[in-house]
């Protein structure tokens, strides 16, 4: 069949169908199951637990010493044990002391846990580190929060105030790094490896911490993430937040742009053809290099690490770390590739390589964040894994190669109250079946892969006995699969004796670094360094030899020519030889299998695509960023050089602007017109319009005078929407204001506001529309008429006194957006925003009580009943729906 002259073979051609050997009749599957043995089919019915012990793991920490040999029997214990849940409240939150109260006064007294032994302990308590009882522990998993019907209030309770954005579920040892960084609200901060978020909440938090309302600080934070689907789950993080001061960017951590005005505009800006913004050149007061990397202290709520974890997760690629971290990208692409060939001849090469890939930009991410970071600034360095050749190896490889520009400091003082241990000064590196405590011991043919960096006294991971060591530039397995020099196999048990030589110490202060593990304050463990900045680096120098994959010629003499045209910046490394890097050689993709962040929210759902949010400067006659079209579809927007990434222009309608000023009486004091941005340059059509601080502005002018150099998904605060409803085209004003800016704008408007009652807030939440006279309050109701057709403000008028016009607002005023429509007014808030602002309003003050007493005036309504009457009427019966417009 299917000869000369026929057509392709289909499956009507054969009388009869063929048998899918994977499909048992119903007659088969039971014949067999009554056949199996009563005991068997129940094992295979249940679900059996991850095994949670790896004996390599046992032998490899042991021998680092990580924890005593009297601690290790608890250690273990207690990381094969689940993670308790922990969460955060969000101190920028109006509900902040509210949500604390319940916790203290309520859940406390109300939940009880029971230890493994069986004795009671605390089920929540207040992480005792954490300042203001802000962060709190669970002695419940996060499986037992789900399954046990006792905790379904404190479960709902939890879900509902994350989603909302008043608490944040984040693993304990997560939340440090932060706070080592003492963050102010005047800083610029980057976030290299960001995603999924819960860390950069913490940094906006402390960015907006004791800010005034309708006010916004003067720094900003620039979150980062290489992966483009982590990238939705950092916005969704973020927006809870309702932030100006933000910027989401998408670029590989050892890649990230720089940010700069070349020398040709500084002179045209001087003689006056252009306008020198306030920043000349991006850098960050603080950062936060929270690196991908092996992950092995996720145990406890990662239990599959256990079968996969090899000694290869922590040593595989060190020499490919340094390379990237010195931006020779060139090399470390073709390093990949050499890999991609020659490392994956089984299952457990393949772990190895992802393993490999994960060290590598531990370091490589490491130098571009100091690169960035101002004289002065400080920088925190943290993973979650244990190993020391993850951790100490390249904080004192940092060290090593910024010559004494950083330093790192000693933060014991820092939180008295959490419980970490000093780092190692001395520690040995497994390869192969064989321990190495020193560089002196590593056989000739694994120079390639086993580096002076990895130990402690790696004063050079360069030196003359490595340069001929792999002339073919193939790299060599990572270690995981035991095959000598000559072939034969190696076995794990195999180990190279190490006394005759001396163990390797440390000359660098590593004592400073922290490692938090887990049986001191039942958390998972991490490990943390801080650095602050003394002086610019010194000039790169091109130290490639010695590293895992010698260059070739072609890649030597290309390194000499780059290194020919390094200039000294104020900041020490050459910008525009990375930036023309960045230019010719397009971002790798993401290694998806590394652990990048210690805690991943499972509750949280990928928000859309960034495309669908972000924007982007456009350059003033860039003709480049035309929109094409996609098979005929949506049309692919350019932002710069970045495709497929929405736009962003300064929204600058001067017709729209100014009828949104006007409808909604908007101070002239307020910075407004100069600080919207929208996705679409068609103005015509702009659904959404940003709000950016000032601080996100220059960063966006620098960016478009440097080149458009940041691919951006996401920025600013999404302050108007246009309502495309009948109604709403037929307003004054299209644009309403949105529940995240409303916050922000409400203290500068003076039109389109209302006060009311504490029961007529509470109708409005509780029915969602309410028509004119319908309200209990009758004055309410008029005003309400009397106001232009669109958007409103309704604001909770908590002392009860005569309604005021305008309203005074401060940080506890509560307001919600609605419609003012022809005949009712209806709430423009989400069904979730709704219950919580109801729940909370409940928890805050008893309404009934506050209206009956003498402190409103006797308004009376249309049957000339008082409205202190009407709230007693309801204290003994339900209160009938008012009528729906």
């Amino acid at each position: 069949m299917g000869g000369r002259g026929r057509s392709r073979t289909q499956r009507k051609h054969f009388r009869q169908g063929r048998e899918n050997v994977w499909k048992r009749s119903k007659s088969d599957s039971q014949q067999e199951d009554n056949n199996e043995n009563t005991n068997a089919e129940k094992s295979k019915t249940h679900w059996e637990p991850f095994a949670t012990q790896n004996a390599g793991f046992d032998d490899y920490y042991k021998e680092q010493g990580i924890v005593p040999e009297e601690e290790w029997d608890t250690f273990i214990q207690f990381l094969r044990k689940p993670l308790p849940a922990a969460f955060r409240i969000n101190s920028s939150s109006q509900f902040c002391a509210d949500i604390r109260s319940q916790l203290e006064n309520d859940f406390m007294h109300s939940l009880q846990a029971e230890d493994i032994d069986g004795s009671e302990v605390d089920a929540i308590r207040p992480l005792p580190w954490y300042p203001e009882n802000l962060a709190w522990h669970s002695n419940f998993s996060r499986m037992q929060l789900r399954k046990n019907q006792t905790l379904e209030k404190f479960h709902e309770f939890l879900k509902l105030e994350n989603e909302i954005g008043n608490i944040t579920r984040q693993e304990a040892v997560s939340m440090v790094p932060p706070l080592f960084l003492d963050v102010r609200p005047d800083h610029f901060v980057l976030d290299m490896c960001a995603a999924p978020g819960s860390k950069t909440f913490q940094l906006l938090e402390m960015i907006h911490m004791a800010t005034v309302p309708g006010t916004l600080p003067t720094g900003m934070v620039i979150a980062n993430d290489a992966d483009v689907q982590r990238c939705n789950l950092l916005i969704h993080q973020t927006k809870r937040m309702c932030t100006a001061n933000l910027i989401v960017t998408n670029h590989e951590a050892q890649h990230f742009p720089s940010c700069h005005l070349s020398k040709n505009h500084t002179n045209a800006s001087e003689n006056g053809t252009a306008k020198e913004p306030l920043i000349s050149e991006l850098l960050f007061d603080r950062v936060l290099c929270d690196v991908p990397c092996s992950g092995d202290g996720t145990l406890r709520k990662a239990p599959d690490i256990w079968r996969k974890w090899t000694v290869g997760m922590g040593n595989g690629v060190h020499c490919l770390q340094v390379q990237i971290a010195m931006r020779d990208s060139t090399a470390s692409r073709g390093q990949n590739l050499t890999i991609m060939k020659t490392g994956c001849k089984n299952a457990e090469s393949m772990v190895a390589l992802e393993s490999t890939k994960s060290h590598r930009l531990c370091f490589a991410t490491t130098l571009p964040c100091v690169a960035l970071l101002k004289v002065g600034g400080r920088m925190v360095y943290s993973t979650c894994s244990m190993n020391p050749v993850e951790n100490e190896a390249v904080v004192a490889e940092i060290l090593r190669r910024c010559e004494g520009s950083i330093e790192l400091l000693d933060v014991s003082t820092e939180l008295p109250q959490l419980v970490r241990r000093p780092g190692l000064k001395k520690w040995k590196v497994r390869d192969k079946g064989m321990w190495l405590a020193s560089y002196k011991d590593v056989p000739q043919y694994r120079r390639s892969g086993i580096l002076r960096s990895m130990f402690p006294c790696g004063k050079s991971s360069v030196g003359p006995s490595d340069n001929d060591q792999n002339p073919s530039g193939e790299m060599h397995d990572n270690g995981d699969n035991e095959i000598s020099k000559s072939g034969s196999q190696l076995t794990e048990e195999t180990v190279a004796p190490t006394d005759a030589v001396e163990e390797e110490v440390s000359t660098f202060p590593l004592e400073h670094c922290m490692r938090i593990v887990p049986h001191d304050q039942n958390t998972g463990a991490f490990f943390i360094a801080v650095f602050k900045k003394l002086s610019n680096l010194p000039a790169i120098q091109n130290n490639t030899n010695g590293l895992r994959g010698q260059s070739n010629s072609s890649n030597d003499d290309t390194a000499e020519r780059l290194k020919s045209e390094v200039k000294e910046n104020t900041n020490g490394m050459d910008i525009d030889l990375a930036d023309a890097k960045d230019q010719q050689l397009p971002e790798e993709t993401p290694d998806t299998d590394l652990i990048i962040d210690n805690e991943v929210d499972e509750d949280l759902a990928l928000d859309a695509e960034p495309s669908k949010i972000s924007v982007e400067i456009k350059a003033p006659g860039d003709t480049e960023t035309a929109s094409k079209t996609v098979r005929g579809k949506r049309k692919l927007q350019m932002q710069g050089k970045w495709k497929g990434v929405d736009p962003v222009v300064f929204f600058r309608d001067e017709t729209v602007v100014g009828g949104i000023k006007s409808f909604y009486g908007i101070e002239e004091s307020f910075p407004f017109s100069g600080n919207l941005i929208t996705r679409n340059p068609d103005t015509n059509h702009v659904k959404r319009i940003y709000y950016i601080s000032k601080s996100v502005k220059d960063v966006l002018q620098l960016n478009v005078l440097a080149g458009q150099r940041l691919k951006i998904t996401s920025i600013g605060l999404k302050m108007f929407e246009r309502q495309t409803s009948k109604e709403g085209t037929s307003s004054p004003c299209m644009f309403r204001i949105s529940s995240e800016g409303l916050p922000l704008i409400l203290p500068h408007i003076s039109k389109q506001i209302l006060c009311a009652y504490p029961v007529d807030f509470k109708h409005l939440l509780q029915y969602k529309s309410i028509k004119f006279a319908d309200f209990v309050n009758a004055e309410f109701g008029e005003k309400a008429q009397k106001l232009g057709l669109g958007c409103c403000v309704v604001v909770l008028n908590k002392d009860s006194q005569i309604l005021l016009d305008p309203t005074q607002v401060d940080a506890s005023t509560i307001a919600i957006g609605c419609w003012r429509g022809r005949t009712n007014v209806s709430v423009m808030v989400t069904a979730l925003d709704c219950q919580e602002l109801l729940e909370r309003l409940l928890a805050r003050m008893d309404i009934e009580n506050v209206v009956s007493k003498n402190k409103t005036p006797n308004v009376q309504d249309d049957n000339g009943k008082v409205v202190s009457d009407i709230a007693e009427d309801e204290e003994t019966e339900a209160i009938a729906p008012p009528s729906v417009g």
